[in-house]
């Protein structure tokens, strides 16, 4: 089944495109063995960091997402929620997954760039020559990552609004770099520096130790950690450009460490994208203090 804008598909035995599900060809276990095998060079066991979770990612920074009978294993945590090595501590346990085994699905994305698909955000993202600590919301499948991605290429590079500024990334699931091998496939901007496959909350403040950024950016922010390293990175003179699940700042209230960064008007731009309908578009920008900057209705684009 192949999905391209907006459209799903599936491909016939025959090597025919058809708008009907029952015309698609079925895909034996063979064939997803040797597609695995092809993605990984017939070196799967190599990739055992990658699969445990659960994707892949090839040449050209596209990335092939796993799927099928998850080996898991429980370890203990404490009333923080931490790992507990002190079995005094111990309070609970949750299970981690150490790999994936009997892959039967597979979803293939094929990454692109958008270069320019940023510009008429950038002005928004500037208070007198200096890069604004950003939030960009959108719910999954909004084109947030696509829109970050080229914000950070921008930022790096320079352009009419700020000049060049060395970026940090931190890209936890090879999304925004694609970086193969340790070699990013997408053009992240001259002064970038990526640190790829490493986790968002120990990542930031690996970089700001060892990279003395300007700027970090990462993607999809979601747990108690990643938090506590944004609040770190605001006292360290960095600036943050970070993307959230969400459709507006107001869903950030039921994220309590993100409610009291916003109550503290510790971010100065949130940028809401419109969602899945209309991926990459801006539907509204606030600032820090919750003044609307910019509304983008479907008729009309209306700068405030």
């Amino acid at each position: 089944m192949l999905r391209l804008s907006g459209r799903e598909m599936t491909l016939c035995e025959n090597g025919c495109l058809s708008g009907r599900a029952q015309d698609g060809y079925c895909i034996s276990a063979e064939e997803i063995k040797e597609t695995l095998e092809y993605a990984t060079g017939f070196s799967l066991y190599a990739f055992d960091e990658e699969v445990r979770q659960g994707f892949l990612t090839v040449p050209g920074g596209h990335r092939i997402g796993l799927a099928g009978h998850a080996v898991t294993e429980r370890y203990p945590i404490d009333t923080a929620g931490k790992y507990a090595a002190d079995e005094n501590l111990i309070v609970s346990g949750r299970d981690s997954i150490r790999s994936i085994r009997h892959i039967s699905f597979l979803n293939i994305r094929l990454a692109h760039e958008r270069k320019g698909c940023a510009d008429e955000l950038l002005p928004y993202l500037y208070e007198g020559g200096e890069v604004c600590h950003t939030l960009i919301l959108s719910p999954p499948g909004g084109g947030k990552t696509t829109l970050l991605r080229d914000v950070i290429r921008q930022i790096s590079d320079g352009n009419r609004y700020g000049a060049g500024r060395t970026v940090g990334v931190v890209d936890e699931r090879s999304e925004l770099a694609g970086s193969y091998l340790g070699v990013p496939q997408n053009d992240l901007g001259l002064r970038t520096d990526v640190l790829d496959g490493c986790g968002k909350s120990e990542g930031m403040l690996l970089l700001l130790r060892s990279m003395s950024p300007q700027v970090l950016a990462a993607d999809e922010l979601g747990n108690q950690e990643d938090a506590l390293a944004v609040e770190h990175v605001f006292t360290c003179g960095c600036k943050l450009i970070a993307t959230v699940h969400g459709s507006s700042p107001e869903e950030l209230d039921r994220k309590p460490l993100l409610c009291r960064m916003k109550r503290n008007h510790m971010f100065e731009r949130f940028v809401v994208l419109s969602g899945r309908e209309d991926p990459g578009r801006v539907r509204e920008i606030q600032d820090g203090e919750g003044r609307l900057l910019y509304r983008c209705s479907c008729q009309a684009a209306h700068l405030l």
